[in-house]
């Protein structure tokens, strides 16, 4: 099983989870997140403030702002990943910077708290 966490933006959140339910994926779990990708970072800046340059620390803060995201925590059996992935991305990309990203991460085991389910039996199997 995998653990399939995607960071997208706040207005994809309600079509991605429309989405992943239409394809038998209800079961998510969303969080607000903050944060930003390396575009939005002057390069250059973040060099100079490094090496101690007031002028690019003084100019540092107004370029790093974080975006207000939406994470998506999904958890599925090794064969619905490429599934769900190719979900998420037709749901959020746009073609511009900000669309987000998802990460794939090996998941050991899954209980189901009520009952003491274990393992693929606690996952939905579209």
């Amino acid at each position: 099983m995998k653990e399939i966490l995607a960071i997208v933006r706040l207005n994809r959140m309600n079509q991605t989870k429309r989405a992943l339910a239409e394809v038998g994926l209800p079961s998510i779990t969303g969080r607000d997140a903050l944060g930003r990708g390396k575009g939005l970072v002057d390069l250059q800046l973040l060099k100079g403030a490094e090496r101690g340059y007031e002028e690019a620390i003084s100019q540092l803060g107004q370029s790093q702002r974080l975006i207000p995201k939406r994470a998506v925590l999904i958890v599925v059996p090794d064969e619905l990943v490429d599934k769900t992935v190719k979900t998420i991305i037709q749901v959020n990309q746009t073609g511009k910077p900000g669309d987000g990203v998802i990460w794939v991460m090996p998941c050991y085991d899954a209980i189901r708290v009520r009952t003491g389910e274990r393992g693929d039996a606690v996952l939905d199997d579209a």
